[in-house]
């Protein structure tokens, strides 16, 4: 893995992979926390539109320039990011990255296709809404954050979308895209010194521009529990706290503590708990989310509704557990065991480890070898999981929001 800067401050990172498929990416840390109230859902409304012309191509060659070789592209936006990204045949790297950069440096918005993709977000939100199992995560962000900007919708509203034009789009874009917050990620068969090459030749012109806005900082929580109304056939329960940030030395054992409880193996213990246990839940989950600045754990779970008092009474047991009881030897290796072998088969979808590698580069400025990282999940102790579930577990500090 090698990593170089061009001289406007633009980062690059790549690992050579032997593969006829490549994967090149850029990654912006700016996302929905960044937009001003007026401006919510900007970011995720860009990362639509700049895929609908530019000075020399309209939509549909844009489209085909990669979908014509067979490749893909794509993008998604986050509270703290944005990243435009592309899979393709090994031999189209330049191809690649010349899209790409005229995607990001010479879009035109035109006022036709922004009023037709204003339609299609509006659709966007209208299907979210009616998925209760996804719009919950939202709502329950904004009880955890509430009065900042990290607690709206990542997709805003039909009312603000509607008032975007190219004007505002260029104000948040001009305002929040700085050269010192951008990586180009790259995984595949292409060697460093072409890559630097081709990166200067793409993005190596974008005037140099350092981030001096300051994020607004997350302010006191106030737990609260919320009990919404809605014509489901479920109950939807999500119950969680504020956690570390992405740069605490907690992070990790967070992370542990969440797979632990809920991650994505059958044998979590809230899995165990609710489903095959006692047959409460299709999907029970826990997770955990780092931000630049704060963080979140939540446990979400959807059961019958005449259920919902027995199922949250199970998942505060298991809580209680893991503040209560301190972990064994063998449980807690087989926990970091499990947790090592998720990340090794991760790290050989070349499409994420190219995503994971710009992000870690985009935040940390470094990445760590897949032995770092082993060693540092080795080396979480039993009490350090304890402490840690004291802390994030006090009741009396989660907040609680349940759909019925």
């Amino acid at each position: 893995m090698q990593t170089f800067v061009l001289k406007n401050g633009i980062r690059i990172i790549h690992q050579e992979a032997q593969s006829p498929v490549s994967h090149f990416g850029v990654l912006i840390n700016t996302g929905s926390r960044d937009e001003e109230a007026e401006e919510q859902g900007i970011a995720h409304f860009i990362e639509h539109v700049i895929f609908k012309g530019t000075q020399s191509r309209k939509a549909f060659h844009i489209l085909n320039r990669i979908e014509d070789v067979g490749g893909e592209l794509n993008a998604y936006t986050t509270k703290e990011e944005t990243a435009v990204y592309a899979t393709f045949l090994s031999e189209y790297y330049q191809r690649s990255m010349e899209l790409i950069s005229d995607i990001l440096t010479n879009s035109t918005f035109p006022a036709k296709e922004l009023e037709r993709e204003k339609e299609v977000v509006i659709e966007e939100i209208n299907s979210y809404k009616d998925s209760p199992s996804e719009l919950i995560f939202d709502e329950f962000e904004e009880i955890l954050f509430d009065g900042h900007p990290i607690a709206r919708n990542i997709l805003g509203t039909p009312e603000l979308i509607k008032t975007f034009n190219k004007s505002s789009i260029l104000k948040f874009m001009d305002e929040n895209y700085h050269t010192d917050q951008i990586v180009l990620s790259s995984v595949g068969s292409i060697t460093m010194t072409k890559f630097i090459r081709l990166a200067e030749k793409y993005f190596g012109h974008i005037p140099e521009k350092i981030r001096t806005k300051e994020r607004l900082s997350v302010y006191n929580y106030v737990p609260e529990t919320r009990i919404v109304q809605k014509d489901t056939f479920q109950a939807h329960c999500i119950i969680g706290n504020l956690a570390p940030d992405i740069y605490s030395p907690k992070r990790m054992p967070m992370v542990l503590l969440s797979n632990i409880l809920g991650g994505q193996s059958m044998n979590s213990r809230l899995n165990m708990a609710l489903r095959e246990r006692n047959g409460m839940a299709y999907n029970v989950e826990a997770g955990y989310t780092g931000y630049f600045d704060t963080g979140q754990f939540s446990v979400y779970f959807g059961t019958d509704k005449e259920n919902l008092d027995q199922a949250q009474n199970l998942v505060n047991k298991e809580l209680r557990k893991m503040k209560e009881i301190p972990m064994g030897i063998l449980q807690l290796s087989r926990a970091k065991k499990q947790m090592i072998g998720q990340l090794a088969i991760s790290a050989e979808a070349h499409e994420d480890l190219m995503l994971s590698i710009g992000k870690s580069y985009l935040f940390f400025n470094k990445v760590d070898t897949l032995g770092a990282i082993f060693e540092k999940i080795e080396e979480i102790t039993s009490s350090e999981i304890m402490e840690l579930a004291n802390e994030i577990f006090e009741e009396s500090q989660n907040s609680i929001l349940i759909f019925q």
